[in-house]
């Protein structure tokens, strides 16, 4: 019995190959899409590789000059002289179709990575010392890697993003104040700081208990999926799919949550606006995880889904003293290291916000001020290293035996790390009732230092 071949198409290679040498363009429609590694016959490898030499030089390509460059190598034998180049480009007519017999040649090498993914799966099956939720992930991430290999660049020359870049650079001035390169936040002068939530970026907010933490991240999320048509994941590791609902639709109609929850409501006056509420939120692009005690793997294998199934813009994660560790050590700092390497690494993975909230520790409490520091993220020399954007909750009351109600909600939101921009404050209120907070400024006021 003969063994199964590999997947491959040799006649799409062959037309690949043959357009390219009668047709001086048809480099610039594939050189981005296919790698010398996506051809299974080893001759074609060399052939497109003496190609993409030619173009780098903007030398041009056809029989002559292809067949020199592979003589210059010695490989013009191994791929079976400039006859076999002959052939190749008797295959074709034209070079019309060359964008589809590539993405053929490409398939074939996706399926082949997968085959190779799934030998290697079975060797680690029956390696010893290997933990079930360890393999599960570097299987999601390996087969992630491999579906998502038409996309894939590794290194790019700096030429080839600067056109994007300007063109980039000039959609945000010509939109003047409204342009943001990032995710939208819903206030003004936060996103007049970060330009909104930027892909691949870390963002921590940190606060005491009960100063509203989840009530901004829920701020965020509606505004990023009403305001932008975002897809936003929320992992709420603390309150249920119930409760998050609650708070979503209590903001938005402009309910007090506690009426909602006791049923106090009046028919009259409070019914409409709730419906309306319902029929807003039931458009965007939200998704809701509330499974207690996730770990940092399991949050990364549920996005790699919900991004490859709906698309995914924004993830957010509340919080991560509540991610459970995968290491067995009782090492605190270590476990949060772990943790916070992985969230870091999945906003790369993924090219996405995350979005992650932390309880500070009580150093804050015994400060006059209780004005909050970087240092009082919990076990925060890693969130500290990893977070691009760290943002603290204070509530400008704090300390004080008998503050008004006015300055009772007063909230500063204090930008003390941004790795890309200025750090600042922006002045908020936090409406309790209603869930959720309020810009009382929109004024740009970046601090020289916090």
């Amino acid at each position: 019995m003969n063994p199964k071949l590999p997947p491959q198409d040799l006649d799409a290679e062959k037309s690949v190959l043959g357009a390219l040498m009668i047709d001086k363009h048809a480099i610039s429609r594939v050189a981005d899409v296919l790698s010398p590694q996506d051809f299974y016959a080893p001759a074609h490898q060399k052939i497109f590789s003496a190609i993409l030499e030619l173009f780098s030089k903007n030398n041009p390509i056809d029989i002559l000059s292809v067949t020199d460059v592979l003589k210059s190598r010695h490989d013009i034998d191994r791929v079976g002289g400039s006859a076999y180049l002959g052939d190749l480009i008797n295959t074709v007519p034209s070079a019309s179709h060359i964008a589809h017999y590539a993405k053929m040649v490409r398939e074939k090498r996706v399926l082949r990575d997968l085959i190779t993914v799934a030998a290697d799966i079975e060797e680690s099956v029956f390696t010893k010392g290997t933990s079930t939720e360890h393999l599960i992930d570097q299987i999601e991430q390996r087969v992630f890697s491999a579906s998502m290999k038409s996309q894939d660049r590794n290194f790019v020359h700096i030429k080839d993003e600067l056109h994007e870049a300007y063109e980039r650079i000039e959609k945000i001035h010509q939109g003047e104040a409204g342009g943001l390169r990032g995710v939208t936040t819903g206030f003004q002068g936060l996103d007049n700081y970060l330009s909104g939530f930027q892909k691949s970026d870390l963002i921590m907010v940190g606060a005491r208990p009960s100063l509203g933490k989840t009530t901004l991240a829920l701020d965020f999320i509606r505004n990023a999926a009403t305001k932008g048509n975002v897809p936003v994941g929320l992992f709420s590791l603390e309150m249920s799919k119930d409760q998050i609902i609650d708070r979503f639709i209590a903001s938005e109609a402009g309910i007090p949550l506690w009426k909602m929850r006791t049923g106090r409501l009046n028919r009259e006056s409070d019914f409409e606006p709730i419906q309306t509420a319902l029929d807003r939120l039931s458009k965007i692009p939200v998704y809701i995880d509330d499974t207690p005690g996730l770990t940092i793997m399991q949050i990364r294998s549920i996005a790699r889904r919900l991004l490859s199934e709906h698309g995914l813009g924004l993830l957010v994660i509340d919080y991560v003293q509540l991610i459970q560790p995968m290491s067995n050590t009782d090492n605190i700092v270590q476990q949060f290291t772990e943790i916070s390497h992985g969230l870091k690494a999945l906003a790369r993975e993924l090219a996405i916000p995350v979005l992650a909230l932390s309880q500070l520790n009580r150093n804050v409490d015994s400060r006059e001020s209780q004005m909050p520091k970087l240092s009082d993220l919990r076990e925060s020399g890693s969130f500290e290293q990893d977070a691009d954007v760290v943002m603290l909750i204070h509530r400008k009351s704090a300390g004080r035996t008998e503050p008004s109600l006015d300055e009772e909600n007063m909230t500063s939101l204090i930008i003390a790390k941004h790795r890309n921009g200025p750090i600042g404050t922006v002045d908020l209120k936090f409406d309790q009732e209603r869930v959720t907070f309020k810009e009382v400024e929109k004024k740009y006021k970046p601090l020289e230092e916090y």
